[in-house]
């Protein structure tokens, strides 16, 4: 069972360039700060959703420091 985005998962995240994983990235914690803005007011009803974009988030910077590292290569630009 997956926890998180359907459509951040590793294997779609390695298809990514990084400007693009950036920009999930910042997508990410900005969705992760409104979600803990809700849970502070009460008005959060999936409390699951917290959790699910924090994976999503160390899912991103994962990918990120692997590259930066050489364990994964960036996708190759198409001609």
């Amino acid at each position: 069972m997956a926890i998180g985005t359907k459509d951040l998962m590793p294997s779609e995240l390695d298809a990514m360039e990084n400007e693009r994983l950036v920009e999930e990235l910042k997508k990410a914690k900005e969705e992760l700060f409104n979600l803990r803005f809700q849970s502070a007011t009460g008005q959060l009803e999936n409390h699951g959703r917290l959790k699910a974009v924090k994976r999503d988030i160390a899912r991103i910077y994962t990918i990120l420091r692997e590259r930066e590292l050489g364990i994964r290569t960036a996708p190759s630009a198409k001609a």
